[in-house]
């Protein structure tokens, strides 16, 4: 008999742990859908807001190192680039890229999506040193995950393409930019 009672009590605690956790599953996903909302309405204070407290929710339920925190980083991230506070930026874009490496591995698309979210930071701020490395390797990613003629793969090389055009490199950017429009040809 105390053998079913305790049972019985650990299935209403792993129940109720797992309701809780639902519901901040819940709050997440609402928190955060909001959060880009304001952000694509242009309300970027209070998206920032919205966003940090999404960030918290995932945090608290999930563990510092869950693929939410990682999305919850990065939008807070985008919102703070869109803002021009971009010391504030690079940090969360970091950690965010970190949390995906450790968690799908190093060659997944979203840890590509990373590399490209950052290197957009450091292209807008004139960092092309910064930013090239992070491209080819998000363009590398992309060709090994999704194939060579997929569109992202057209995307990552027009967003090479800018980069090389605003070091002086016409003649590789349009190479880029070939390989691109051939890409998006296909898939046409």
């Amino acid at each position: 008999m105390k053998r079913t009672i305790s049972g019985v009590v650990a299935l209403l605690l792993i129940l109720c742990a797992g309701i809780t956790a639902h519901a901040q599953g819940v709050e997440w996903e609402t928190l955060k859908d909001e959060a880009m909302s304001l952000y694509r309405q242009g309300r970027y204070d209070r998206a920032v807001e919205v966003a940090k407290k999404a960030l918290e929710v995932a945090e608290q339920a999930l563990g510092p190192n869950h693929r939410s925190v990682a999305t919850s980083l990065n939008n807070l991230a985008d919102l703070y680039r869109a803002q021009g506070k971009y010391a504030q930026a690079e940090p969360l874009y970091k950690r965010s890229l970190a949390i995906n490496e450790k968690a799908l591995g190093p060659d997944h698309p979203y840890v590509a999506t990373g590399l490209n979210n950052l290197a957009h930071l450091y292209h807008t701020q004139g960092q092309y040193a910064q930013a090239e490395p992070l491209l080819k390797r998000s363009l590398a990613i992309e060709e090994k995950a999704l194939g060579p003629d997929h569109p992202d793969v057209a995307t990552g090389l027009e967003n090479m393409a800018e980069l090389y055009r605003k070091t002086g490199r016409e003649k590789e950017a349009k190479e880029l930019d070939k390989r691109a429009e051939t890409i998006r040809a296909i898939k046409r």
